[in-house]
Formats: structure tokens, C-alpha cells, sequence
């Protein structure tokens, strides 16, 4: 019986199961998504949404190092914390946003955030302040795992990821784990979390890195700027506030 592959969907409510059959054709992706119910106990709404957002595809897609820095099981449950590629649907962003504007919005919506980022994440801070040599440097994001056991340090690149960029990750991680991280901790993994990235490129980046890091993409809504000869037939403020103020009373003669 315990080989009987239907078992887990004897072990949820029939609601789930309804969802599961109602959405996906698969018979391999309804057992992996009702594993997952059993595992995490998510609500109908929370697996439709998930359901919605591909995890099938996307849960532990990253492009890591962690088979080579990290021992098992440790590797393989750092590996399936991570997605590839985050979707951020609640932001709106312009395609040539900054880094600034990404992490304005993943800390305004960080619950939003957190459900993305899956269970296990709790948030220390942005901008975390690490003084090295009397100097200060500041971590975009900074997270603590519990199941890990590990602080994660986020790093975001509104921009396609490039070799340096792990250099500076690698440098973050070493002041964290002299720092910050207790001698019961596991050892700090860092995210790379860019707007593009090349997996071959990515690859020969963390080749003899020693310090557990990956790199993922991320998406969100984008918004184009308005067209200029648009503009022109668009009215002005001033236009608009005439257009709603009242108007004045006829003359009474």
C-alpha cells in the first residue's frame, strides 16, 4: 500500500484533488503538486496559485554550485529552495528599471515576496550594513533559512548577469560568515537574482568558487513609456483640471 503511487491523493481533501484534475493534464505533475500540498498543508487558493505560476517547472531549475560547496543532503534541499526564474507578477517595472526600483518594490510587497520566495525565508533586512576594514558595505537583501539553517544573501542586477558580479557576491559571503553567522549555522548561500542570464557563461563563473551561490532570472509586468507623438494628443494637466473644475453660474440678467 505504501507503494500504491494514489496514496497522496487519498491524503488530501477532495477540494485539492478537484483543482489538481481541473488544471492539469499530467498525471506525474498532480502527484508532484499533491506531495506538495501534503508537505507544505497549502490551502486551494495557494496551490491554484502555484498551479498558475508553473512551480512544477521552475522549483530548483537554478543555476548553482551546490553539489561542489555544500554536502547532502544539505546541496539537493538548497538547490530545490530555489526557482528559476522568480515570477514577481505584482510588480510593474519599466523595462529599463534599476536595481533601486526592483528592491523598492520586493520590499514594498514583501509578503508577496516572501510566498514567492516559498517557506522557510524569514527577511533580516535591505541594505544590510557590513563594515570591513572601517569601510561600509550594504547587501541589497539579506534572509535567514530556517531549514537550512543558513543566511541567504540576495543580490539583485537589473541587468544581465556578468562574471564580476560573483566576485562580489563571494566577498559578501565571507564577511557573513566571519560576521554574522553563529558557529551552528550552515554556510551562508548567496542569490544572484538578474534580469537575464546565460547558463554557459554562468557556469564557468562559479567554476572554483568555494562558497555557495546561484543565479536566477526574474520577471515582472513591465510598462513602456508613453510614445512622444502619443503625448501630444494627451491632455495637460492644466487641461484636465479645467475640463473637471465646475463651471461658473450664467450671468442672471
Amino acid at each position: 500500500m505504501h507503494n500504491d503511487p494514489l496514496v497522496p491523493f487519498f491524503n488530501i481533501p477532495w477540494g485539492h484533488n478537484f483543482v489538481l484534475l481541473d488544471k492539469l493534464k499530467s498525471f506525474e505533475e498532480r502527484l508532484w503538486y499533491a506531495k506538495k500540498i501534503i508537505e507544505h498543508g497549502w490551502s486551494r487558493s495557494i496551490l491554484t496559485i502555484w498551479i498558475e505560476n508553473d512551480l512544477y517547472r521552475r522549483e530548483g531549475k537554478a543555476i548553482t554550485n551546490f553539489k561542489t560547496t555544500l554536502p547532502a543532503p544539505q546541496s539537493d534541499l538548497a538547490q530545490q529552495t530555489l526557482k528559476d526564474p522568480y515570477v514577481f507578477d505584482f510588480l510593474t517595472l519599466h523595462k529599463e528599471h534599476l536595481e533601486k526600483d526592483l528592491e523598492d518594490g520586493l520590499v514594498n510587497h514583501i509578503q508577496k515576496f516572501l510566498i514567492e520566495l516559498g517557506q522557510g525565508f524569514a527577511f533580516m533586512g535591505r541594505q544590510y550594513l557590513l563594515t570591513v576594514s572601517g569601510q561600509p558595505f550594504y547587501i541589497d537583501l539579506l534572509f535567514y533559512h530556517v531549514k537550512l539553517r543558513s543566511f541567504v544573501v540576495v543580490e539583485l542586477k537589473a541587468k544581465a548577469f556578468k562574471p564580476e558580479d560573483v566576485g562580489q557576491l563571494n566577498f559578501y559571503l565571507s564577511a557573513v560568515d566571519d560576521m554574522i553567522k553563529h558557529p551552528t549555522d550552515n554556510p551562508t548561500i548567496g542569490i544572484l537574482l538578474c534580469k537575464d542570464r546565460d547558463k554557459v557563461i554562468a557556469e564557468y563563473a562559479f567554476r572554483g568558487i568555494d562558497r555557495p551561490m546561484g543565479v536566477v532570472e526574474y520577471e515582472t509586468m513591465l510598462t513602456k513609456a508613453i510614445p512622444e507623438d502619443l503625448k501630444s494628443s494627451l491632455p495637460t494637466v492644466e487641461e484636465i483640471e479645467a475640463e473637471l473644475s465646475p463651471s461658473p453660474p450664467d450671468n442672471i440678467s
